[in-house]
């Protein structure tokens, strides 16, 4: 069970991440009846400010700002404490000690009376004593792939070991992974009922794979978990990591999943039985997303799972006009234009925007959702597209993308990213 957590020793960036100059941050289990697992006190030089975390909102927390924004993160559980430390370099490791029972008691003892000494009108809003020893935080994470049960790839990913325990230093690549098989399980029943008049398996197109770890865990949690039918393809331009996957995929016994070499601008299926249901990019560069959007539109993916990355499209538009952008008074974003660092941030989430938008007019229901990835990167937001059941075939009628089937004449969605000029006056 966890008891506590504390962040120290703040890096430069911290105001940017978190929007305050924090020096420190203590979270404590927390059994009032809020319905939140945690409370947290974030403390500048001269302030305190309170929040409340769910258990997955803190496990996020930690996964992104430990050992990164904070160089020293102290996780302190029942029968253990794990510290994250960053070097000057900015080299990252985990210390793990074995605490004892009794010594974990008297130091959570001297710990509540401190507190009650220092913060008893705070303490007494916000805690209360649990009960025989036991909080509302006292139960165990239920992931898809269960700790504790052997999974031939994670073991081979150095995940895993052969007896299925997760190796403590590789403990947030699990949680990740676990947290992307959620966001397949969420939209499974919608895809599967959109299937239900087809004969031929799944089938999902994971467009810039990479090294592979979540296009494995999906194989796994498909065929093995929910013993359904599929056929993956994993796309991407390095020779020797598609090489190496594809021989992973034969030692495992990956029946339906290949690796592919391609560029996803280039990339194209004509047989329409082959058309992907699922298209999975994550951190496609800049228009390397549009492509496999625009590529999922085409092919009536009936969803599409996307973390943008490296949004340079509409950056170097305002680049270009930063001059009249910046010197517009009727402009009300005239201010933020005359800082490249901000004027970044607000290409990046102008992008997404307008991708967001432009998926809903083809026909899908799309949720724009915070998705921390496997390096704690910034660029952490996931569009996650539903095809709508009333939505026809672009085979089978109108196609969404040509200006005459359109009232609002959408052009191509790279043409779509060439923004209003209305921006620049």
């Amino acid at each position: 069970m966890l008891i506590s957590v504390t962040f120290s020793k703040p890096s430069a960036e911290v105001e940017n991440l978190l929007g305050k100059p924090y020096r420190k941050i203590r979270i404590k289990t927390n059994s009032s009846s809020t319905g939140q697992s945690f409370f947290a006190e974030f403390f500048t030089e001269t302030q305190a400010f309170h929040k409340t975390f769910s258990e997955t909102e803190l496990n996020d927390f930690i996964e992104q700002h430990a050992g990164t924004t904070f160089k020293n993160c102290v996780q302190r559980f029942d029968d253990k404490e794990i510290t994250i430390l960053a070097n000057n370099k900015g080299k990252i490791s985990t210390i793990e000690r074995k605490i004892s029972l009794d010594q974990n008691s008297s130091s959570r003892n001297s710990l509540n009376k401190k507190n009650s000494k220092s913060d008893s009108t705070q303490t007494s809003k916000y805690f209360s004593k649990p009960e025989n020893g036991t909080s509302n935080h006292n139960r165990i994470k239920n992931y898809i792939i269960a700790e504790g049960t052997p999974v031939l790839f994670l073991i081979s990913l150095g995940i895993m070991t052969p007896e299925g325990k997760v190796i403590n230093s590789r403990y947030d690549k699990f949680k990740q992974i676990n947290r992307f098989l959620e966001y397949i399980n969420d939209i499974l029943p919608s895809v599967m009922e959109q299937k239900k008049s087809e004969s031929h398996p799944l089938k999902i197109a994971d467009f810039g794979c990479g090294k592979s770890y979540l296009t494995f865990a999906v194989h796994y949690f498909l065929t093995q978990i929910k013993k359904i039918d599929c056929r993956i393809v994993g796309l991407d331009l390095k020779k020797d990591v598609i090489e190496h996957c594809n021989k992973l995929a034969k030692d495992f016994g990956c029946e339906g999943l290949i690796f592919k070499i391609g560029d996803i601008a280039e990339y194209s299926d004509s047989e329409p039985e082959n058309n992907p249901d699922i298209i999975i990019t994550l951190h496609a560069c800049d228009t390397a997303t549009d492509y496999a959007l625009k590529y999922a539109v085409e092919k009536n993916a009936k969803a599409i799972l996307s973390v943008p990355c490296c949004q340079h499209e509409i950056n170097q538009q305002l680049e270009k006009n930063k001059k009249l952008l910046s010197e517009s008074e009727a402009n009300v974003l005239a201010p933020v234009f005359k800082h490249g660092l901000l004027r970044e941030r607000v290409s990046a989430l102008l992008t997404d925007s307008l991708r967001a938008d432009y998926l809903e007019r083809c026909g899908y229901k799309v949720d724009v959702m915070e998705f921390i990835d496997m390096s704690h990167t910034p660029k952490n937001i996931l569009l996650r597209a539903v095809r709508k059941q009333n939505v026809k075939n672009i085979s089978e009628g109108k196609n969404p993308l040509d200006k005459e089937n359109t009232s609002e004449g959408k052009p191509d969605l790279i043409d779509f990213l060439k923004i209003s000029p209305s921006i620049y006056q």
